[in-house]
Protein backbone atom coordinates (compact mmCIF):
# COMPACT_ATOMS: atom_id res chain seq x y z
CA UNK A 1 0.00 0.00 0.00
CA UNK A 2 1.49 3.26 -0.65
CA UNK A 3 0.16 6.88 0.60
CA UNK A 4 1.32 10.23 -0.51
CA UNK A 5 3.40 11.88 1.94
CA UNK A 6 3.07 15.79 2.02
CA UNK A 7 6.19 15.84 3.98
CA UNK A 8 8.33 14.08 0.89
CA UNK A 9 5.87 15.03 -1.67
CA UNK A 10 6.45 11.83 -3.09
CA UNK A 11 3.93 8.36 -2.63
CA UNK A 12 5.76 5.92 -0.03
CA UNK A 13 5.16 2.26 0.61
CA UNK A 14 3.28 2.20 3.55
CA UNK A 15 5.39 0.47 7.26
CA UNK A 16 3.99 1.22 10.22
CA UNK A 17 5.99 1.80 13.01
CA UNK A 18 4.27 -1.75 14.70
CA UNK A 19 3.58 -4.57 12.32
CA UNK A 20 0.04 -5.15 12.44
CA UNK A 21 -1.00 -1.92 14.26
CA UNK A 22 -1.36 2.17 12.88
CA UNK A 23 -1.74 4.92 15.03
CA UNK A 24 -3.67 7.62 13.44
CA UNK A 25 -4.24 11.59 14.21
CA UNK A 26 -6.78 13.35 12.53
CA UNK A 27 -7.71 16.88 13.35
CA UNK A 28 -10.83 17.41 14.11
CA UNK A 29 -13.58 20.85 14.27
CA UNK A 30 -13.93 23.51 16.14
CA UNK A 31 -17.01 23.21 17.93
CA UNK A 32 -18.95 26.69 17.64
CA UNK A 33 -21.54 25.75 14.92
CA UNK A 34 -22.51 22.58 12.82
CA UNK A 35 -20.63 21.68 10.86
CA UNK A 36 -20.20 22.41 7.18
CA UNK A 37 -19.39 20.42 3.67
CA UNK A 38 -15.94 21.64 4.52
CA UNK A 39 -15.36 20.20 7.70
CA UNK A 40 -17.45 16.70 6.45
CA UNK A 41 -14.39 16.12 3.42
CA UNK A 42 -11.55 14.85 5.98
CA UNK A 43 -14.06 13.24 8.27
CA UNK A 44 -15.35 11.31 4.92
CA UNK A 45 -11.85 10.52 3.22
CA UNK A 46 -9.73 9.69 6.28
CA UNK A 47 -12.80 7.36 8.05
CA UNK A 48 -12.80 6.03 4.26
CA UNK A 49 -8.77 5.21 4.62
CA UNK A 50 -9.06 3.80 8.25
CA UNK A 51 -11.86 1.59 7.10
CA UNK A 52 -9.24 -0.03 3.89
CA UNK A 53 -6.72 -0.48 7.04
CA UNK A 54 -8.95 -2.03 8.55
CA UNK A 55 -10.12 -4.38 5.67
CA UNK A 56 -6.38 -5.07 5.22
CA UNK A 57 -6.37 -6.81 8.68
CA UNK A 58 -4.42 -3.76 10.18
CA UNK A 59 -5.60 -2.50 13.84
CA UNK A 60 -5.92 1.34 13.51
CA UNK A 61 -6.09 3.71 16.80
CA UNK A 62 -8.23 6.51 15.76
CA UNK A 63 -7.90 9.58 17.60
CA UNK A 64 -9.43 12.97 16.38
CA UNK A 65 -9.91 15.54 18.42
CA UNK A 66 -13.05 18.51 19.10
CA UNK A 67 -10.93 22.17 19.63
CA UNK A 68 -13.65 23.33 22.42
CA UNK A 69 -11.77 26.45 23.12
CA UNK A 70 -10.93 29.13 20.46
CA UNK A 71 -11.75 32.65 19.78
CA UNK A 72 -14.74 31.99 17.68
CA UNK A 73 -16.23 29.97 20.60
CA UNK A 74 -16.12 32.57 22.81
CA UNK A 75 -17.68 35.01 20.55
CA UNK A 76 -20.66 32.23 20.29
CA UNK A 77 -20.75 32.06 23.70
CA UNK A 78 -20.65 35.65 24.46
CA UNK A 79 -23.04 36.73 21.78
CA UNK A 80 -26.27 34.03 23.59
CA UNK A 81 -24.61 35.16 27.02
CA UNK A 82 -23.59 31.73 27.64
CA UNK A 83 -20.89 29.89 28.54
CA UNK A 84 -17.97 28.32 25.84
CA UNK A 85 -18.54 24.89 27.67
CA UNK A 86 -22.17 25.12 26.61
CA UNK A 87 -21.26 26.21 23.32
CA UNK A 88 -19.02 23.72 22.72
CA UNK A 89 -20.88 20.79 24.25
CA UNK A 90 -23.73 21.93 22.20
CA UNK A 91 -22.34 21.59 19.18
CA UNK A 92 -20.27 18.74 19.46
CA UNK A 93 -23.61 16.48 20.27
CA UNK A 94 -24.74 18.23 17.00
CA UNK A 95 -21.41 17.47 14.78
CA UNK A 96 -21.48 13.37 16.48
CA UNK A 97 -25.45 13.43 14.74
CA UNK A 98 -24.30 14.34 11.30
CA UNK A 99 -20.70 12.29 11.64
CA UNK A 100 -23.13 9.29 12.03
CA UNK A 101 -25.24 10.26 9.58
CA UNK A 102 -22.68 10.53 7.11
CA UNK A 103 -21.90 7.15 8.09
CA UNK A 104 -18.19 8.43 9.81
CA UNK A 105 -17.28 5.64 12.92
CA UNK A 106 -16.49 7.00 16.07
CA UNK A 107 -13.31 7.62 16.47
CA UNK A 108 -10.99 4.99 19.08
CA UNK A 109 -10.67 8.77 21.02
CA UNK A 110 -12.41 11.94 20.75
CA UNK A 111 -10.23 14.03 23.52
CA UNK A 112 -11.25 17.76 24.00
CA UNK A 113 -8.87 20.60 24.12
CA UNK A 114 -10.09 21.52 27.57
CA UNK A 115 -9.79 18.25 28.89
CA UNK A 116 -6.11 17.90 28.43
CA UNK A 117 -4.71 21.29 29.84
CA UNK A 118 -2.18 19.79 32.10
CA UNK A 119 -0.88 18.08 29.83
CA UNK A 120 -0.18 21.03 27.54
CA UNK A 121 1.57 22.78 30.62
CA UNK A 122 3.80 19.95 30.88
CA UNK A 123 5.00 19.99 27.62
CA UNK A 124 4.95 23.74 27.29
CA UNK A 125 7.53 23.86 30.69
CA UNK A 126 9.56 20.94 28.86
CA UNK A 127 9.96 23.19 25.80
CA UNK A 128 11.32 26.35 28.23
CA UNK A 129 13.55 23.94 29.73
CA UNK A 130 14.75 22.89 26.51
CA UNK A 131 15.61 26.41 25.56
CA UNK A 132 12.84 26.11 22.72
CA UNK A 133 10.51 28.47 24.38
CA UNK A 134 10.19 31.40 26.67
CA UNK A 135 7.50 33.44 28.53
CA UNK A 136 7.40 37.09 27.79
CA UNK A 137 6.60 39.69 30.50
CA UNK A 138 2.68 39.28 30.00
CA UNK A 139 2.76 35.90 30.53
CA UNK A 140 2.53 34.99 26.74
CA UNK A 141 4.75 31.69 25.87
CA UNK A 142 5.97 31.91 22.47
CA UNK A 143 8.38 29.26 20.73
CA UNK A 144 11.73 29.89 19.43
CA UNK A 145 11.14 29.20 15.23
CA UNK A 146 14.46 29.44 14.55
CA UNK A 147 15.90 27.15 17.36
CA UNK A 148 13.92 24.50 15.57
CA UNK A 149 16.28 23.53 12.69
CA UNK A 150 13.56 21.52 10.22
CA UNK A 151 10.81 24.15 10.64
CA UNK A 152 9.81 24.56 7.42
CA UNK A 153 9.95 20.87 6.34
CA UNK A 154 6.75 19.89 5.72
CA UNK A 155 5.36 23.02 4.06
CA UNK A 156 8.82 23.45 1.96
CA UNK A 157 8.93 27.12 3.12
CA UNK A 158 12.16 28.56 4.55
CA UNK A 159 12.34 31.33 7.43
CA UNK A 160 13.81 34.00 4.96
CA UNK A 161 11.05 33.56 2.36
CA UNK A 162 8.76 33.60 5.75
CA UNK A 163 9.69 36.89 6.90
CA UNK A 164 9.32 38.20 4.24
CA UNK A 165 5.76 37.32 3.18
CA UNK A 166 3.34 35.81 5.35
CA UNK A 167 2.21 39.04 7.74
CA UNK A 168 -0.47 36.88 9.31
CA UNK A 169 2.04 35.08 11.13
CA UNK A 170 4.08 37.65 12.47
CA UNK A 171 2.31 38.58 15.70
CA UNK A 172 4.05 40.95 17.31
CA UNK A 173 3.95 41.43 21.19
CA UNK A 174 5.67 42.83 23.89
CA UNK A 175 8.83 40.75 24.93
CA UNK A 176 8.50 38.88 21.84
CA UNK A 177 11.99 37.69 20.16
CA UNK A 178 10.90 36.86 16.63
CA UNK A 179 7.98 37.94 14.41
CA UNK A 180 8.22 34.40 13.31
CA UNK A 181 7.72 33.13 16.95
CA UNK A 182 4.03 31.56 17.95
CA UNK A 183 2.10 31.63 20.96
CA UNK A 184 2.28 28.29 23.38
CA UNK A 185 0.42 30.12 26.01
CA UNK A 186 -1.83 33.61 25.93
CA UNK A 187 -3.23 35.39 28.63
CA UNK A 188 -6.86 35.96 29.41
CA UNK A 189 -9.03 38.38 28.62
CA UNK A 190 -11.84 39.76 30.63
CA UNK A 191 -15.18 37.32 30.27
CA UNK A 192 -12.89 34.51 28.77
CA UNK A 193 -12.43 31.01 30.38
CA UNK A 194 -8.89 30.75 31.58
CA UNK A 195 -6.70 28.21 33.52
CA UNK A 196 -3.88 28.88 36.08
CA UNK A 197 0.06 28.80 34.89
CA UNK A 198 3.08 29.25 36.05
CA UNK A 199 3.05 32.06 33.61
CA UNK A 200 -0.08 33.52 33.76
CA UNK A 201 -3.96 32.95 34.30
CA UNK A 202 -4.74 31.97 30.70
CA UNK A 203 -5.35 29.36 27.73
CA UNK A 204 -3.05 27.11 25.33
CA UNK A 205 -2.81 28.50 22.08
CA UNK A 206 -3.75 26.45 18.51
CA UNK A 207 -1.07 24.50 17.81
CA UNK A 208 -0.32 23.02 21.35
CA UNK A 209 -3.31 21.01 22.01
CA UNK A 210 -3.11 18.64 18.75
CA UNK A 211 0.54 17.56 19.92
CA UNK A 212 -0.35 16.88 23.15
CA UNK A 213 -3.75 14.89 22.64
CA UNK A 214 -1.48 12.98 19.92
CA UNK A 215 0.88 12.52 22.33
CA UNK A 216 -1.07 11.10 25.07
CA UNK A 217 -3.36 8.54 22.92
CA UNK A 218 -1.04 7.05 20.77
CA UNK A 219 2.57 8.08 22.14
CA UNK A 220 5.52 10.77 20.97
CA UNK A 221 5.77 8.74 17.32
CA UNK A 222 2.65 7.91 15.43
CA UNK A 223 1.44 6.40 11.87
CA UNK A 224 -0.34 8.97 9.87
CA UNK A 225 -1.11 12.47 10.89
CA UNK A 226 -4.38 14.08 8.69
CA UNK A 227 -6.21 17.22 7.79
CA UNK A 228 -7.17 19.44 4.98
CA UNK A 229 -4.80 20.81 3.10
CA UNK A 230 -5.13 24.65 4.91
CA UNK A 231 -3.83 23.31 8.05
CA UNK A 232 -0.21 22.37 6.54
CA UNK A 233 0.80 25.72 7.64
CA UNK A 234 1.15 27.00 9.96
CA UNK A 235 -0.65 24.63 11.78
CA UNK A 236 1.05 20.81 11.02
CA UNK A 237 4.33 22.38 11.01
CA UNK A 238 4.24 23.88 13.71
CA UNK A 239 3.21 20.80 15.66
CA UNK A 240 6.04 19.08 14.35
CA UNK A 241 8.12 21.94 15.73
CA UNK A 242 6.73 21.68 18.82
CA UNK A 243 6.54 17.28 19.65
CA UNK A 244 9.50 16.99 17.91
CA UNK A 245 11.95 19.81 19.92
CA UNK A 246 10.12 18.26 23.25
CA UNK A 247 10.51 14.62 22.46
CA UNK A 248 13.88 14.54 20.18
CA UNK A 249 11.66 11.72 17.61
CA UNK A 250 10.45 12.18 14.62
CA UNK A 251 6.36 13.09 15.69
CA UNK A 252 4.91 11.25 11.99
CA UNK A 253 5.79 8.87 9.52
CA UNK A 254 3.25 10.24 6.85
CA UNK A 255 1.42 13.32 6.58
CA UNK A 256 -1.75 12.72 4.38
CA UNK A 257 -4.11 16.12 3.56
CA UNK A 258 -6.97 16.24 1.53
CA UNK A 259 -7.88 19.05 -1.18
CA UNK A 260 -9.85 22.15 -1.27
CA UNK A 261 -13.69 22.05 -1.68
CA UNK A 262 -15.04 24.49 -3.56
CA UNK A 263 -18.74 25.33 -4.45
CA UNK A 264 -19.18 26.10 -8.13
CA UNK A 265 -16.48 26.54 -8.77
CA UNK A 266 -15.69 29.48 -6.19
CA UNK A 267 -14.52 29.35 -2.55
CA UNK A 268 -16.82 28.25 0.11
CA UNK A 269 -18.06 31.69 2.18
CA UNK A 270 -20.87 32.93 3.90
CA UNK A 271 -20.42 36.70 2.45
CA UNK A 272 -20.78 34.75 -0.83
CA UNK A 273 -23.59 32.92 -0.41
CA UNK A 274 -22.49 29.41 -0.87
CA UNK A 275 -22.18 28.43 2.12
CA UNK A 276 -23.95 24.93 3.08
CA UNK A 277 -23.70 22.94 6.27
CA UNK A 278 -23.94 19.08 6.09
CA UNK A 279 -27.67 19.58 8.03
CA UNK A 280 -28.90 22.02 5.20
CA UNK A 281 -27.51 19.06 2.50
CA UNK A 282 -29.24 16.59 4.68
CA UNK A 283 -32.57 18.38 3.96
CA UNK A 284 -31.99 17.75 0.15
CA UNK A 285 -30.00 14.82 -0.22
CA UNK A 286 -29.64 11.35 1.80
CA UNK A 287 -26.16 11.91 3.29
CA UNK A 288 -24.89 8.53 1.71
CA UNK A 289 -25.25 11.02 -1.70
CA UNK A 290 -22.93 13.58 0.01
CA UNK A 291 -20.82 10.54 1.01
CA UNK A 292 -20.81 9.21 -2.20
CA UNK A 293 -20.05 12.45 -3.85
CA UNK A 294 -17.07 13.06 -1.62
CA UNK A 295 -15.18 9.59 -2.61
CA UNK A 296 -15.81 9.69 -6.26
CA UNK A 297 -12.53 11.97 -6.80
CA UNK A 298 -9.05 11.36 -5.43
CA UNK A 299 -9.05 12.78 -1.47
CA UNK A 300 -5.87 15.29 -2.56
CA UNK A 301 -7.71 16.58 -5.55
CA UNK A 302 -9.59 20.01 -5.58
CA UNK A 303 -13.57 19.35 -5.40
CA UNK A 304 -16.06 20.78 -6.71
CA UNK A 305 -19.43 20.91 -5.26
CA UNK A 306 -22.55 21.71 -7.03
CA UNK A 307 -26.08 20.54 -7.62
CA UNK A 308 -25.44 19.19 -11.09
CA UNK A 309 -22.92 16.81 -9.59
CA UNK A 310 -24.90 16.22 -6.74
CA UNK A 311 -27.25 14.84 -8.57
CA UNK A 312 -24.97 12.68 -10.40
CA UNK A 313 -23.80 10.96 -7.43
CA UNK A 314 -27.36 10.27 -6.84
CA UNK A 315 -27.35 8.29 -9.87
CA UNK A 316 -24.53 6.43 -9.46
CA UNK A 317 -25.27 5.50 -5.77
CA UNK A 318 -28.62 4.41 -6.87
CA UNK A 319 -27.48 2.12 -9.43
CA UNK A 320 -25.43 0.52 -6.70
CA UNK A 321 -28.44 0.29 -4.43
CA UNK A 322 -30.65 -1.09 -7.40
CA UNK A 323 -27.72 -3.88 -8.56
CA UNK A 324 -27.07 -4.88 -4.28
CA UNK A 325 -31.35 -4.83 -4.57
CA UNK A 326 -31.33 -7.24 -7.26
CA UNK A 327 -29.45 -10.18 -6.12
CA UNK A 328 -30.90 -9.29 -2.81
CA UNK A 329 -34.47 -10.43 -4.21
CA UNK A 330 -32.62 -13.31 -6.43
CA UNK A 331 -31.34 -14.74 -3.04
CA UNK A 332 -34.59 -14.52 -1.25
CA UNK A 333 -36.30 -16.32 -4.36
CA UNK A 334 -33.83 -18.65 -5.66
CA UNK A 335 -33.84 -22.01 -5.20
CA UNK A 336 -31.30 -23.54 -2.38
CA UNK A 337 -28.99 -25.54 -4.26
CA UNK A 338 -25.59 -25.28 -4.34
CA UNK A 339 -23.28 -23.45 -7.02
CA UNK A 340 -23.10 -25.18 -10.18
CA UNK A 341 -19.78 -25.30 -12.02
CA UNK A 342 -20.56 -22.60 -14.31
CA UNK A 343 -21.15 -20.56 -11.41
CA UNK A 344 -18.47 -21.37 -9.46
CA UNK A 345 -16.68 -19.78 -12.97
CA UNK A 346 -19.04 -16.26 -12.46
CA UNK A 347 -18.01 -16.50 -9.00
CA UNK A 348 -14.03 -16.58 -9.41
CA UNK A 349 -14.56 -13.93 -12.19
CA UNK A 350 -15.92 -11.65 -10.11
CA UNK A 351 -12.59 -11.69 -8.09
CA UNK A 352 -10.86 -9.71 -10.26
CA UNK A 353 -13.13 -6.72 -9.29
CA UNK A 354 -12.30 -7.06 -5.80
CA UNK A 355 -8.28 -7.23 -7.57
CA UNK A 356 -9.64 -3.97 -8.83
CA UNK A 357 -10.84 -2.67 -6.25
CA UNK A 358 -7.84 -3.04 -3.82
CA UNK A 359 -4.95 -1.94 -6.40
CA UNK A 360 -6.89 1.26 -6.58
CA UNK A 361 -7.23 1.64 -2.86
CA UNK A 362 -3.69 0.88 -2.56
CA UNK A 363 -2.59 3.06 -4.65
CA UNK A 364 -2.76 6.06 -2.34
CA UNK A 365 -6.37 5.56 -1.42
CA UNK A 366 -8.08 6.28 -4.73
CA UNK A 367 -11.73 6.14 -4.16
CA UNK A 368 -12.26 7.21 -7.42
CA UNK A 369 -10.83 4.29 -9.41
CA UNK A 370 -12.68 1.65 -6.22
CA UNK A 371 -15.59 3.44 -7.20
CA UNK A 372 -15.27 2.67 -10.82
CA UNK A 373 -14.18 -1.34 -9.48
CA UNK A 374 -17.97 -1.40 -7.77
CA UNK A 375 -19.72 -0.39 -10.74
CA UNK A 376 -18.13 -2.64 -12.93
CA UNK A 377 -19.01 -5.41 -10.17
CA UNK A 378 -22.38 -4.81 -10.37
CA UNK A 379 -22.53 -4.38 -13.97
CA UNK A 380 -21.05 -8.19 -13.88
CA UNK A 381 -23.41 -9.42 -11.38
CA UNK A 382 -26.22 -7.80 -13.64
CA UNK A 383 -25.04 -10.02 -16.62
CA UNK A 384 -24.19 -13.14 -15.17
CA UNK A 385 -27.47 -13.69 -12.46
CA UNK A 386 -30.81 -13.96 -13.27
CA UNK A 387 -34.07 -15.91 -11.95
CA UNK A 388 -32.27 -19.29 -12.84
CA UNK A 389 -29.51 -18.39 -10.41
CA UNK A 390 -28.74 -20.15 -7.14
CA UNK A 391 -28.91 -18.75 -3.83
CA UNK A 392 -25.66 -19.32 -2.88
CA UNK A 393 -24.37 -17.31 -6.18
CA UNK A 394 -26.73 -14.62 -5.50
CA UNK A 395 -25.83 -14.27 -2.12
CA UNK A 396 -22.21 -14.48 -2.10
CA UNK A 397 -21.93 -12.04 -5.03
CA UNK A 398 -24.25 -9.91 -2.68
CA UNK A 399 -21.81 -10.13 0.25
CA UNK A 400 -19.00 -9.36 -2.51
CA UNK A 401 -20.57 -6.00 -3.30
CA UNK A 402 -21.90 -5.32 0.15
CA UNK A 403 -17.72 -5.80 1.61
CA UNK A 404 -16.46 -3.22 -0.79
CA UNK A 405 -19.15 -0.77 -0.58
CA UNK A 406 -18.76 -0.71 3.16
CA UNK A 407 -14.79 0.20 3.13
CA UNK A 408 -16.26 3.02 1.21
CA UNK A 409 -18.75 3.46 4.36
CA UNK A 410 -21.86 2.96 1.90
CA UNK A 411 -24.60 1.49 3.04
CA UNK A 412 -26.04 -1.16 0.06
CA UNK A 413 -29.22 -1.83 2.21
CA UNK A 414 -32.37 0.64 0.83
CA UNK A 415 -34.16 2.33 3.67
CA UNK A 416 -37.22 0.67 4.82
CA UNK A 417 -40.20 1.93 2.97
CA UNK A 418 -42.16 4.55 5.48
CA UNK A 419 -45.94 4.55 4.78
CA UNK A 420 -48.02 7.63 4.58
CA UNK A 421 -50.31 7.51 7.87
CA UNK A 422 -46.74 7.29 9.65
CA UNK A 423 -45.46 10.21 8.67
CA UNK A 424 -48.24 12.34 9.24
CA UNK A 425 -48.69 10.30 12.75
CA UNK A 426 -44.96 11.57 13.33
CA UNK A 427 -45.75 15.15 11.81
CA UNK A 428 -48.51 15.47 14.62
CA UNK A 429 -46.37 14.19 17.02
CA UNK A 430 -43.54 16.80 16.38
CA UNK A 431 -45.67 19.50 16.04
CA UNK A 432 -47.45 18.39 20.01
CA UNK A 433 -43.56 18.31 20.57
CA UNK A 434 -43.19 21.65 19.54
CA UNK A 435 -46.36 23.20 20.91
CA UNK A 436 -44.53 21.80 24.86
CA UNK A 437 -40.87 22.98 23.40
CA UNK A 438 -39.71 19.60 23.90
CA UNK A 439 -37.52 20.90 21.01
CA UNK A 440 -35.08 17.70 21.43
CA UNK A 441 -37.70 14.92 20.43
CA UNK A 442 -39.00 17.51 17.28
CA UNK A 443 -35.64 17.41 16.37
CA UNK A 444 -35.45 13.71 16.82
CA UNK A 445 -38.84 13.12 14.94
CA UNK A 446 -37.21 15.12 11.88
CA UNK A 447 -34.29 12.88 12.41
CA UNK A 448 -36.34 9.61 12.16
CA UNK A 449 -38.11 11.02 9.08
CA UNK A 450 -35.00 11.97 7.45
CA UNK A 451 -33.54 8.64 8.09
CA UNK A 452 -36.37 7.03 6.45
CA UNK A 453 -36.28 9.67 3.32
CA UNK A 454 -38.75 12.36 3.91
CA UNK A 455 -37.66 15.29 4.15
CA UNK A 456 -39.88 18.57 6.35
CA UNK A 457 -40.71 21.66 5.53
CA UNK A 458 -41.94 24.36 8.07
CA UNK A 459 -44.22 26.54 5.85
CA UNK A 460 -46.94 29.40 6.88
CA UNK A 461 -49.56 27.12 5.58
CA UNK A 462 -48.09 24.13 7.90
CA UNK A 463 -45.73 21.64 7.95
CA UNK A 464 -45.15 19.49 4.64
CA UNK A 465 -43.33 16.88 3.02
CA UNK A 466 -41.70 15.09 0.35
CA UNK A 467 -39.81 12.08 -0.32
CA UNK A 468 -35.84 12.87 -1.18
Amino acid sequence: MKVYNTLSRKKEEFVPLEEGKVKMYVCGPTVYNLIHIGNARPMIVFDTARRYMEYKGYEVEYVSNFTDVDDKIIKKAMEEGVSAQEISQRYIAECKKDMEALNVKPATVHPLATEEIGGMLDMISALIGKGYAYPAKDGTVYFRTRKFEGYGKLSHKNLDDLQAGHREIQVTGDGKEDPLDFVLWKPKKEGEPYWESPWCDGRPGWHIECSVMAKKYLGEEIDIHAGGEDLIFPHHENEIAQSEACSGKPFARYWLHNGFLNIDNRKMSKSEGNFFTVREIGEKYDLQVLRFFMLSAHYRSPLNFSGELMEAAKSGLERIVNGADSLRSLSSGANAAAMSPQEEEIWRGSGAFVEKFEAAMDDDFNTADGIAAVFELVKYANIHTGVASSKELAEKLYGRLAELCGVLGICVERKEEILDEEIERLIAERQAARKEKNFARADEIRGILLEKGILLEDTREGVKWKKA
